[in-house]
């Protein structure tokens, strides 16, 4: 291959190309993601309307969050002891019928019933005594959406470290972000077509019968891609999960982790917080709050449901439109402008979604402008894994990812409290938590300098 030529050729066809250049196990394993990453967007933003529509709350859906973030945060580990245990095929083939199973456990969550939560002011007997307990509202909790969340993302969680592993390896320090946006743009591709497919779904049937069929859809996805994924992966030569530590090494690696990547693990913390403190309930806004929806010429009136899912794709088709150009500009001024931009799209936007008038256009031109907050992805993932020692890159990703998805686990039941009380307030702080993690990093981020082996 002509080196040279590659080197600059980073557009959708050269995306294709180093696609199909890799080795099997790797495209098969590509394929596999594709598959669980669409049925995943097809269903789990349309979750919590989902919940809404099964008599659950604000305080409900906040829970409903933090179960999800609770979830991302402590799945990677046991997943790295399982594929030690029984080998990558075995337990990539099982994590992928346990989402298959979660899409399933969700189609039938009316069915698993409820539990609801006292709200402020009941008494209940403790002990002989009268204790007042609750939330600000009764929290309706659907218990299988809960149980479905625990199966549907198994997989999810499990290819971070080893996507950070492959990009680290595979190119030169000065084009990480490049590189990181390649495969960026092959995954979130899925990100795109699920929302769409959920869409066209719901602009068919009212949303309970319509988000039911999504479901059975996402399931079938999945088992498609468990059973390809089992069959065509030879996992002979694999090494997935042999080097596996636990978590006995955390401060070890906290107190190694490169000077760079402090500030920015805080300032991205905050920011990261802030956003999932409203995250949930953007579909909320969307189809019960300002209730837009949105004649278009050939497809006719679409609902606030389906609306809901043509913005998800506008957001998407703009980061896939902006995140290779912004990573090759990267070079030319650096990283941390970059991933700056990216933060101060993630703090503003709730405020502007709350506040906008109940206009479609206005959404489109919000969610378009939403889409910007990715086209600093790349650049942040190389200013997290650019810094590290060679042989160092997957210590230093699940150190940062660990501390940051553990800290954020309870932004989702905060932002649901306040929420209850007033979505406007919800959102306000949000973007006020959000940009005080922007003056953060424009205060102390740092660019880095590639660490090299001796």
């Amino acid at each position: 291959m002509d080196d040279g030529a590659a080197a600059e050729d980073t557009g959708v066809r050269a995306t294709v190309r180093r696609f199909v250049a890799l080795e099997r196990d790797v495209v098969v394993l590509s394929v596999a993601m594709f598959a669980f990453s669409l049925g995943f967007q097809m269903t789990s933003r349309y979750v919590p309307r989902y919940m809404s529509v099964l008599g659950a709350g604000a305080v409900a859906i906040g829970l409903f969050g933090t179960a999800g973030n609770f979830l991302a945060a402590v799945y990677p580990y046991p997943g790295g002891a399982i594929s030690d245990r029984i080998g990558s095929r075995l337990a990539l083939t099982l994590f992928g019928l346990a989402s298959t199973l979660g899409f399933v456990v969700w189609l039938f969550a009316a069915r698993f019933g409820t539990v609801t939560l006292p709200a402020v002011g009941t008494t209940v007997d403790v002990v002989g005594r009268e204790v007042v307990v609750g939330w600000l509202d009764p929290a309706v909790l659907p218990v299988g959406i809960f149980l479905g969340l625990l199966f549907a993302q198994a997989w999810k969680s499990l290819g971070l470290g080893a996507t950070f592993a492959v990009v680290k390896q595979a190119v030169e320090p000065d084009r990480l972000a490049t590189g990181f946006a390649s495969t960026e743009t092959v995954r979130r591709t899925a990100f795109l077509l699920g929302p769409l497919l959920a869409a066209g779904v719901l602009a068919m049937y009212a949303f309970e019968p319509g988000f039911r069929i999504v479901l059975a859809i996402a399931a079938g996805v999945g088992l498609l891609g468990t059973v390809a994924q089992h069959v065509l992966y030879d996992a002979s030569e694999d090494t997935v999960g042999s080097s596996f530590a636990g978590v006995a090494s955390l401060l070890d690696d906290l107190r190694s982790m490169p000077a760079p990547l402090r500030p920015l693990l805080v300032a991205d913390t905050v920011v990261r917080f802030a956003n999932g403190m409203v995250y949930v309930f953007f579909v909320i806004v969307v189809t019960e709050f300002l209730q837009v929806g949105v004649a278009l010429p050939v497809v006719g009136r679409l609902s606030p449901d389906a609306y809901f899912g043509v913005l998800l794709a506008l957001e998407m088709v703009v980061a896939l439109l902006v995140m290779v150009p912004v990573a090759r500009l990267t070079r030319r001024v650096g990283l941390k402008p970059v991933v700056a931009i990216g933060f101060v799209v993630y703090a503003v936007f709730p405020v502007l979604l709350i506040t906008a008038p109940p206009d479609a256009a206005v959404l489109a031109v919000l969610f378009a402008f939403s889409g910007l907050r990715f086209a600093g992805l790349p650049a942040h993932k190389a200013l997290i894994v650019g810094p590290a020692e060679a042989g160092a890159g997957g210590r230093v990703t699940g150190t940062y990812y660990l501390v940051r998805n553990v800290v954020v686990i309870p932004s989702a039941a905060v932002g649901g409290a306040i929420y209850a009380v007033s979505p406007t307030a919800a959102f306000t702080a949000a973007s006020a938590v959000g940009l005080l993690g922007v003056a953060l990093f424009a205060v102390f981020g740092r660019e880095f300098e590639p660490a090299v082996a001796d």
